[in-house]
């Protein structure tokens, strides 16, 4: 088995194309599988012609490992045997959209706006590393086994790599292969990106990518996960909640509390009113009972009108003489 810079024994082929091939390898170092890729200059390339090209793409290795997202491949270095590079990178375990797309026809429209979107999101992370991709095609796209989405082959096949618009134009062709409905929101994205000029910024396809590939939640009618969400506010500023009737609004809990509060401080107030009222009327009741009693009792009052009174008789009134106690 054949070790490469002392350091990479190959373990067999993962992929082959016109620049070169990629190896499943051992870095016996730490003992971690890799990807090695064995680049190659066309034949027929002169020899001062091919060690150019070498150093060119070991220039553009190194700078792809300057990249740091999730969508790009993690360039790990470059290793050198018989003057030729070797870049190393990390080992994504998954299949290629090509082979995806062969192996099971077309994606979905939602599932290729996600792909689509992680995509251009690697994408643009290279380009804001000074490292443009020169055109992405199915084949340089990664499907990981983790869900992951990899873009691959930075200073690969010659392409125009040197304005945002050919990233954009490369995803486009990228989507109408690999989606199989063009109908609905992701169909609007490919035939801007498809054009004489894209008439998207990359902003606002990756939002719509995104967007596609949640089924436009955000934009959904009735009962959609926009909506419900968050409550809707009333043309009165009212919140209305997801089940609130058409002419029903629902008050803020805090006010919905203060008219128990006020019940629960004035109704104590009722009690004595009430309990003042009852012994009032017993009172009097009583009292009038009394004097009715005393009226009919013998020796009452010193008259017919029935009236009582608390003052001594005088001396030599009807009925006798009062005679004061000593």
């Amino acid at each position: 088995m054949t070790v490469i810079a002392g350091r990479y024994r190959l373990l067999d082929v993962l992929a082959e194309g016109a620049t070169g091939t990629v190896w499943r390898a051992l870095d016996e170092t730490d003992r971690h599988e890799v990807a090695l890729k064995e680049l190659r200059a066309p034949a027929g390339l002169p020899a001062d012609e091919a060690l150019l090209l070498y150093a060119r793409r070991e220039r553009e290795a190194r700078a792809a490992a300057r990249i740091s997202h999730p969508s790009v491949v993690r360039v790990l270095g470059v290793a050198t045997e018989d003057g030729r590079p070797w870049v190393v990178t990390e080992l994504v375990r998954g299949l290629t959209l090509a082979e995806t797309l062969d192996a099971g026809g077309r994606l979905p429209a939602r599932e290729a706006a996600r792909v689509g979107a992680e995509v251009l999101a690697g994408l643009r992370a290279a380009r804001e590393a000074g490292v443009p991709h020169r055109g992405v095609r199915p084949g340089q796209v990664l499907l990981a086994n983790d869900g992951r989405v990899v873009v691959t082959g930075f200073g690969g096949a010659p392409g125009d790599g040197t304005a945002p618009d050919a990233d954009l134009r490369s995803l486009g062709a990228l989507l109408d292969a690999a989606a199989d409905d063009r109908s609905g929101p992701l169909g609007a994205v490919v035939d801007a990106l498809t054009g004489e000029a894209p008439g998207m910024t990359a902003d606002q396809v990756e939002r719509e990518l995104r967007r596609a590939a949640g089924g436009g939640a955000a934009r959904t009618g009735p009962g959609g996960a926009a909506e419900t969400s968050a409550p809707r506010r009333a043309a009165g500023g009212d919140d209305r909640g997801p089940g609130a009737g058409a002419g029903a609004a629902s008050p803020p809990a805090v006010a919905s509390e203060r008219p128990v509060a006020r019940r629960r401080r004035t109704a104590p107030r009722r009690g004595p009113v009430l309990v003042a009222g009852i012994v009032g009327v017993l009172l009097i009741a009583g009292a009038w009972t009394y004097q009715v009693v005393r009226d009919d009792g013998p020796g009452t009052g010193p008259g017919p009108g029935g009236g009582a009174s608390t003052a001594p008789a005088r001396p030599g009134a009807e009925g006798g003489t009062v005679t004061p106690r000593p």
